[in-house]
């Protein structure tokens, strides 16, 4: 990846599977935006609902997505919350041989799906607080 460029980020964070983290979504992208281009903001938009209606069809949501993740150099993927889209996400980013942070949150109602815990493709962050998840960031940023 050329330093001297810009970095398409992609953003991953559950929508339909439910909007309990979109406050940690909002932060979340926030400090990405001052690392790169993080073509999938409106993911942490509060005004997008668990419905996930954005106002256009659902073929057209999947073709932006998969554009977005084709230019994207990285993907940042909060699977705190479980969401089947995220899952595909990361499944479709890892068959395009894209760079992979997942942050899960250790305090999260959920368990970690051994699908992605147990993926050796995958960079997993564990964390209990924003600056910790920042910090997985960094990191994964300093090696990319």
């Amino acid at each position: 990846m050329d330093r001297g460029r810009e970095r398409n980020i992609y953003f991953a964070g559950a929508i339909r599977g439910g909007r309990e983290d979109v406050r940690l979504y909002g932060e979340l992208v926030s400090h990405l935006t001052g690392l790169g281009r993080v073509l999938t903001s409106h993911v942490a938009d509060p005004r997008l609902d668990a419905a996930g209606d954005e106002g256009i069809s659902e073929a057209a949501i999947y073709s932006r997505d998969m554009a977005w993740l084709d230019s994207a150099d990285l993907v940042i993927a909060e699977v705190s919350t479980p969401s089947l889209g995220v899952g595909y996400e990361i499944a479709a980013a890892e068959a395009r041989g894209k760079r992979i942070l997942c942050l899960f949150r250790s305090d999260a109602a959920h368990t970690l799906s051994a699908m992605i815990a147990g993926n050796p493709a995958l960079r997993i962050g564990h964390y209990s607080t924003l600056a910790e998840a920042k910090d997985h960031i960094a990191r994964f940023f300093n090696e990319g």
